[in-house]
């Protein structure tokens, strides 16, 4: 057999596995992922967990493979025969140059024309920004009355005051009654808000039901509903169905809660916790209180001697008693005072008396007057025959001058 003859110069020559890669790369690429609905046909479910199946309607067929990453998320257990609606990425399994399906999402046909509803609903009220964050309201911490919009005789209610009976009974409730489900229960919901909103009886809002399929909820996946929850100038939060539902009016509402019970939970503290609370706090006060009526205690005593200091009582008798000293020492000035007078007066005494005429006439003199009782210093001062008086120191002797005589001279 003879060789294959070779490529012309400048020819762009591709492996088989180029083809295939460029291929996958061309649908991967090109076309976005799409929802797609059949009939599902030989499943299978390999040790690797992952699931390998075909798709088909009357006229074609294709191959599928959902891997375990996100074969874990599917709530049905796939089987032949079964009406399925996937999402899915168009791809090519390269080693056998197979077309095939990627699948993303899985359920039942019946469910997914729902779904597609609530996508297309959900991707259209959120582009008005129905479900934008900056929108949503806080709880009040401590409500003043709750609201509950929900059947009045469903599992919910009974979940949603069992709980708040044991959380926080003081709250009262006010229940809203609305049909969940069935025919004109999205009317009758929205209905309710609006008159919530209007009554403006409550602090906070619940909505709530039980679980169930796709189809029991879908009263709160109407948009009438997400339009009620926004214009509700109360803050309204869901709690619809299990933890794995989600609604339109989870997205629409303030909060979401998992469950009517989770709502219950969330729209009212703990009553223990805020006793806990309520003691450490009072525990808190006493101990503030006993530092502040400590400090008081000390200030007033403080105030008190500062008090008893300025006190006029005190400054009185601070003042007695600097009139008590100055007395006592006036009165020890005085009475040195007087005995240094004293003892001026002996001396002068004693000096007047060493020169005083009285003691010249204790020693033997006389003191003569004349009669006008001036004393007589020279016998030139009385005339003969004049009346004189000589006092001595023992009397008064009256003489009359009769002649005198001059002193005699010295010896």
């Amino acid at each position: 057999m003879p060789p294959p003859p070779a490529p012309a110069a400048g020819r762009d020559v591709y492996t088989v596995s180029r083809l295939n890669r460029e291929a996958r790369l061309l649908l991967e690429t090109g076309l976005p992922a799409l929802w797609l609905e059949g009939e599902l046909s030989n499943f299978a479910r390999p040790a690797s967990g992952h699931w390998y199946f075909s798709l088909k309607d009357e006229a074609a067929q294709v191959r599928c493979a959902m891997f375990r990453g996100a074969n874990v998320r599917v709530r049905v257990t796939p089987r032949d025969g079964m009406h399925v609606l996937v999402r899915a990425r168009v791809g090519l399994y390269e080693p056998r140059g197979e077309y095939q399906l990627l699948i993303e999402h899985l359920e039942e046909a019946g469910e997914g024309a729902l779904r597609r509803r609530f996508e297309e609903l959900k991707a259209r009220l959120g582009a008005e920004g129905l479900f934008d964050g900056d929108a949503k309201r806080p709880l009040p911490r401590l409500p003043r009355r709750i609201g509950v919009v929900t059947s009045p005789t469903g599992a919910a209610i009974r979940d949603i005051l069992h709980v708040l009976a044991r959380r926080f009974p003081a709250v009262p409730v006010l229940v809203y009654p609305v049909p969940v489900q069935g025919t004109g229960a999205a009317a009758d919901i929205a209905a309710a808000l609006r008159l919530a909103s209007a009554r403006a009886e409550t602090d906070v809002l619940i909505l709530a039901r039980g679980g169930g399929s796709l189809e029991d909820l879908w009263s709160f996946n109407e948009e009438v509903v997400a339009r009620a929850i926004r214009s509700c100038r109360i803050p309204v939060i869901t709690g619809v169905g299990h933890e794995v539902d989600t609604t339109i009016a989870d997205f629409a509402a303030d909060v979401r809660a998992p469950t009517p019970s989770g709502a219950a939970e969330l729209v009212v503290p703990d009553r223990l916790e805020w006793l806990r609370l309520l003691e450490r706090s009072g525990e808190r006060l006493g101990a503030a209180w006993a530092r502040g009526e400590s400090t008081r205690r000390e200030r007033l005593a403080w105030l008190s001697r500062r008090l008893d200091l300025t006190h006029p009582r005190t400054r009185l008798a601070a003042r007695a008693q600097r009139l008590d000293e100055l007395e006592s020492r006036l009165a020890r000035a005085l009475r040195r005072e007087l005995v240094a007078t004293r003892q001026r007066l002996s001396a002068a005494a004693r000096t007047l008396n060493a020169v005083s005429p009285l003691a010249t006439l204790d020693r033997g003199y006389a003191i003569v007057t004349g009669p006008a009782g001036a004393v007589v210093r020279a016998a030139a001062d009385v005339a003969d025959g004049a009346a004189i008086e000589a006092r001595t120191a023992d009397g008064t002797l009256l003489a009359t001058v009769t002649g005198r005589r001059d002193p005699s001279p010295a010896p």
